[in-house]
């Protein structure tokens, strides 16, 4: 499947509002998520009857869904409430933290983005002496888990710690570069 025809399978519920957002005139139930694969910020409507608690994994996939009913749209991360913002940062270390080899693979096949920079760099806190001892050591052997990571390249921070601050600036939607998230594009509607 192209990159762009990609969709979230699952997603972590960010807020649940019974009565919808309080500005709305639609008393409708709402719920904020954050897709478990890219990252995807939506906005959806429950099952009549469903109810979700924060952090909670929910299947938004093609097939029969046991609590979402609609997936109204992509949202940014300023359309988030309060709630929802306030929690993504723990949910996204969550996410990394279940999904570790796919994040730890990043250190082990992320190459250059052109002749000047490596990908490894937008990472924040990795310089040019962080990239020149994770290429090293991952030259010498591919790295197991963050705790491999962590023991053979020196003063690097936590490996979760970086990914997920870069993710937060990837969804504020501020970044030259994209490697976790897919980046909000508004659509324009054609009549």
């Amino acid at each position: 499947m192209p990159p762009e025809e990609r969709r979230e399978e699952y997603a972590y519920v960010l807020d649940f509002m019974h009565a919808g957002k309080s500005f709305s005139s639609k008393t409708e139930p709402l719920a904020q998520l954050v897709g478990e694969e890219w990252f995807t910020l939506l906005e959806v409507t429950p099952k009549p009857g469903a109810t979700m608690a924060l952090g909670e994994r929910v299947y938004i996939g093609k097939d029969e869904r046991e609590k979402v009913s609609l997936i109204k749209s992509r949202i940014t991360y300023n359309d988030l409430t309060q709630t929802a913002k306030n929690g993504l940062q723990k949910t996204i270390n969550e996410i990394i933290k279940a999904n570790e080899q796919r994040f730890v693979d990043v250190f082990n096949n992320a190459g250059p983005l052109n002749i000047r920079q490596h990908s490894l760099e937008l990472l924040p806190g990795i310089g040019k002496k962080h990239l020149e001892a994770i290429l090293k050591a991952r030259q010498e052997k591919r790295f197991g888990n963050f705790d491999d990571i962590n023991k053979r390249v020196s003063l690097l921070q936590e490996p979760t710690k970086l990914i997920a601050e870069r993710i937060m600036r990837e969804l504020q939607g501020t970044e030259r570069f994209y490697m976790f998230t897919k980046p909000y594009v508004k659509r324009e509607r054609r009549f």
